[in-house]
């Protein structure tokens, strides 16, 4: 695959190195590895989730570094991993059907497009918004059951004075809680949010993979030409137009464009995050009550705090999503490395 560094046609060419799709990953390898890489990579940012959760169910405002201080005091650094093994059992078989969908999809598309004549940027973006848009939608069959579990953990009563009006719920771990919601209000209540997650999570993802794509040659006009007359200045020969990036240039670009896809994309969602928290949180089997409907959540918020309540957690989640785009497309494309058939031919 090779890039133009800007838009005039004298600007110098940057090579990068090949894609890999779905056809030349060894699957087994692809998995396994997944599953280790990404699990570290959720234990890392799995405080700023519960920070991010803490402060969008709470009825008042109250500050990310107080939340953090709070939890620590009066809970200890466990606090800030509430529901984590839980979490941790939904990532593996969540992150599988991610990836499987979002590979698949990518691929086809992507080949389906070039056929159809679209240019080659714009098949890109296309194949990506699509492979994020179906990779979202199969992963949330799996992960909303957990997320429901997880962060009823994550925000269940604690008489912590520093996080006021958290939920009352009390359970003594995943398989508590799991059971009580599931008995309470059988498999919906494990599905509670369902529909909200889709509309959070597959425009998030079709956003943040088109926004990636775009991102990443935006960066590369940016930067690509400083490299590329770096290069050329240090040769007397300064005839070659061609630029070759090494693999740390290659990483950081998409590690800043997966930066600036996140942070557009945790913007657009986050009152769509936070009506889907509030929905998978408040309101459990204790109190007898009827779960609240979309409609009566937004009000809700905007009685509380106006429209500002909805973009409580928006720095958690502003970091929590910058952090992980930027870990996660790393990651990922480190691992495909790893796991592709032909290491000879990626030299």
């Amino acid at each position: 695959m090779s890039l133009s560094a800007a838009e005039e046609e004298s600007a110098p060419e940057i090579r990068l190195p090949a894609d890999i799709d779905w056809q030349m990953l060894d699957k087994s390898k692809f998995f396994f590895l997944g599953a280790a890489l990404f699990s570290g990579v959720s234990a890392t940012l799995y405080p700023v989730v519960v920070l991010k959760t803490r402060q969008q169910v709470c009825q008042t405002q109250v500050s990310c570094m107080r939340t953090a201080f709070g939890i620590v005091r009066h809970e200890g650094i466990r606090g800030l991993y509430r529901g984590f093994g839980t979490s941790l059992m939904g990532t593996i078989p969540a992150r599988a059907l991610y990836m499987t969908a979002l590979e698949v999809t990518k691929s086809n598309v992507g080949t389906a497009t070039i056929r159809l004549g679209f240019p080659e940027p714009t098949a890109a973006a296309i194949a990506n918004a699509a492979a994020g848009l179906s990779a979202a939608m199969a992963a949330q069959l799996v992960w909303t059951p957990i997320d429901v579990v997880s962060q009823r953990l994550m925000v269940q009563g604690n008489n912590n004075p520093n996080i006021p009006n958290s939920s009352p719920c009390k359970y003594r771990g995943g398989i508590d809680a799991f059971r009580k919601i599931l008995s309470s209000d059988g498999p919906r209540g494990l599905y509670r949010g369902f529909g909200m997650s889709i509309l959070t999570y597959a425009p998030s993802n079709a956003v943040w993979w088109a926004s990636y794509s775009v991102a990443q040659r935006f960066v590369w006009g940016g930067f690509g030409c400083y490299f590329c007359k770096k290069e050329n200045e240090s040769k007397e020969n300064s005839s070659s137009s061609c630029f070759e990036p090494d693999s740390k240039t290659v990483m950081a670009v998409q590690g800043l464009s997966a930066a600036m896809a996140g942070g557009v994309s945790a913007l657009i969602t986050m009152p769509l995050d936070t009506i889907k928290t509030r929905l998978q949180v408040l309101d459990g089997e204790e109190n007898g009550r009827r779960p609240p409907t979309i409609g009566q959540t937004v009000r809700n918020l905007v009685k509380e705090g106006g429209w500002a309540a909805c973009y409580r957690g928006l720095g958690p989640r502003w970091a929590s999503m910058s952090m992980s785009a930027t870990t996660m497309i790393t990651t990922y494309e480190f691992l495909k490395r790893l796991s592709a058939k032909n290491q000879e031919s990626l030299a």
